[in-house]
């Protein structure tokens, strides 16, 4: 909605939403409409309500659409009850504009975590990991395929008696199985940093397409970046994703192969949901966690506090400084592709010929011609090792060769 049409309907702070959720302040927006801070005057205790983009000036089709795709966020959320989902309360009617009533958690998203502390440690992220796995085993159960799964929409509570606490939000693009399928004729929504391959070529989201969306999370956060990188190009960064070609993560530590098994290019050699999340309890508890340990406790760190970045009292980077990760688009065109993901290989640390030194990180000057001679010298060390041995054995075979 539109500042204009917003001061028009007087939609600000005090506003009275079905004539029961007052509003308090704005939380946040986008394309997809504002979330705000509300009173619920009936049961007197804070909510969050999402404010959806108006329908105001749009022709009658998609308007219904607008209606049908809130409508169906409020339901598809409805059916999850999970202490690690925010939960939905219910969906007020405004005008004749649906406004979702959600619970209220006040936190940081992981998006945000991220401008604090750059990197989170491995076995903090396996513990949100699996905690938000099982959160997700229980809305593929119900038939729903979140399909945006992304830092910005796992909260962590970062304050009050829930500090610590994980959660995902915004089913917003979700969809149950029998809801009836939109036609994108080759049109995709999400995030494309998150995307799974499959979902960059054109095909239906599933619950693998999921597993692949939440092992991106995860390695963006442990990583620093995307597993295909951050490109302000959306359309370059499908196509990144369409090959399904990813590196090795370098900081993920008893992490690592964890994240490439949830990141198989291919969907059906991918783990379920219930499997990828028991490897990520394993990994946040030593080899042989319970995920029931791990479920309505806490994120902590490695000395058993809470992180500092999950703390409010940790301020959060003024917003000039704050790195862009991915939001929400819609209208991406899919990306045909030759090659089968079967055929995709493993992502493995590969060995760059010629060797490389690290790429330098943003605004790092250029390497150097001697980062480059440094770059070569352990290939080149080896090869001299190799001739060396070589030379030696050609002179015992001379010398026994000899009357």
């Amino acid at each position: 909605m539109t500042e204009q049409a917003q001061s028009e309907r007087g939609i600000g702070p005090e506003y009275l939403v079905a004539g029961r959720y007052r509003l308090r302040s704005k939380l946040g927006g986008g394309g997809m409409g504002a979330v705000w801070l509300a009173r619920d005057t009936l049961l007197h205790r804070d909510v969050a309500v999402k404010q959806v983009t108006t329908t105001a000036g749009l022709d009658p089709d998609e308007a219904r659409r607008v209606r049908e795709r809130t409508l169906r966020e409020g339901r598809n959320a409805a059916k999850l009850t999970h202490r690690h989902s925010i939960a939905m309360y219910d969906v007020a009617l405004e005008a004749g504009e649906p406004w979702l009533v959600m619970e209220y958690l006040p936190s940081r998203s992981l998006a945000q975590a991220m401008n604090i502390a750059d990197t989170l440690p491995p076995l903090e992220v396996a513990q949100i990991g699996a905690q938000v796995a099982d959160a997700l085993v229980a809305a593929h159960a119900a038939g729903i395929v979140h399909r945006d799964i992304k830092p910005g929409n796992i909260l962590v509570a970062d304050r009050g008696r829930e500090l610590g606490t994980v959660k995902i939000s915004d089913f917003g693009i979700a969809r149950a199985k029998g809801d009836a399928a939109e036609s994108t004729n080759g049109v995709i929504t999400g995030t494309p940093a998150y995307f799974s391959p499959e979902v960059a070529r054109g095909q239906d989201p599933t619950e693998a397409s999921d597993v692949f969306s939440l092992g991106s999370t995860l390695y963006t956060v442990v990583e620093g970046q995307p597993p295909f990188g951050i490109d302000s190009d959306s359309i370059a960064l499908l196509h990144r994703v369409a090959k399904a070609e990813i590196y090795r993560p370098a900081k993920a530590g008893p992490l690592t192969e964890t994240l490439l098994h949830l990141l198989e290019p291919d969907p059906a050699r991918r783990p379920t949901m219930a499997e990828a999340r028991d490897a990520l309890a394993r990994v946040a508890m030593g080899g042989d966690g319970d995920v029931a340990h791990l479920v309505g406790s806490p994120v902590y760190s490695a000395d058993g506090t809470i992180p500092s970045w999950a703390h409010r009292s940790t301020p959060l980077p003024p917003p000039h400084r704050r790195s862009k990760i991915g939001s929400t688009q819609a209208g991406l065109p899919a990306v045909p592709q030759s090659t089968p993901l079967k055929n995709v290989p493993r992502p493995l640390g590969k060995l760059q010929w010629p060797p490389r030194p690290t790429p330098p990180a943003p605004g790092a000057p250029e390497p150097t011609v001697r980062d480059q001679v440094v770059a070569w010298a352990p290939i080149a060390m080896g090869v001299m090792v190799a001739i060396l041995i070589l030379a030696v054995l050609v002179a015992v075979v001379v010398l026994l060769a000899q009357p």
